[in-house]
């Protein structure tokens, strides 16, 4: 059973897609959600939710104070139970007094990517552990240019995978296992600027 853990729709039981995702653990999230909210990462931002599944990840975001949410899930069944939860959790901060937008991609994340307006302050991705080094690397590079400043991309991959390529735009920031998950924390890298003559 998979829940929001805290804030607007704190305890709220979320739908998981039958078959083909791979929901993240209570136990991984509460990381990092405990991490973003040291960071401050959270109240107000942009998310972005890439492989989105049931969703959980952005609209754990949503119900601890984002501005905005999308979900980006190309299965046909996923994005269904995407936009019940997505429905569920608006409802419930609605009630609390919180207003966030969350919408619903139902695409591949790489024609969501070639088209999205830059201003993301928060991504989640998190494919299946089976997806090509090369896609995740591809779909990194069409991120980069879309991150604000000081953006913030957790990446969750097997443990048993290989960093990913960071393209130029986004830097590593620090590894981090739980059993066979592991994540990748990053962030925007500003290109680096020539000296300006004094």
């Amino acid at each position: 059973m998979t829940r929001i853990i805290a804030g607007s729709a704190g305890s709220l039981t979320l739908a998981v897609p039958r078959s083909g995702t791979r929901p993240t653990s209570d136990r991984v999230r509460e990381a990092i959600f405990s991490a973003l909210e040291s960071r401050d990462a959270i109240d107000g931002a942009t998310v972005l939710d890439l492989y989105a599944g049931s969703g959980a990840l952005g609209l754990e975001a949503a119900s601890r104070g984002a501005a905005e949410v999308v979900l980006v899930e190309k299965a046909k069944s996923a994005a269904d139970v995407c936009r019940r939860n997505a429905d569920a959790v608006a409802n419930a901060a609605r009630a609390a007094g919180d207003g966030v937008r969350i919408r619903v991609a139902s695409r591949s994340v790489a024609s969501y990517l070639d088209e999205a307006a830059a201003g993301f302050d928060l991504v989640f991705v998190d494919p299946p552990y089976e997806l090509a080094e090369r896609s995740l690397a591809r779909d990194l590079e069409l991120l980069a240019p879309l991150l604000s400043t000081d953006a913030v991309v957790v990446v969750e991959r097997s443990s048993r995978s290989p960093e990913p390529t960071w393209p130029d735009g986004i830097a590593r920031d620090r590894r981090r296992d739980y059993g066979e998950t592991t994540l990748w924390w990053a962030s925007a890298a500003q290109p680096d600027r020539p000296s300006q003559p004094e």
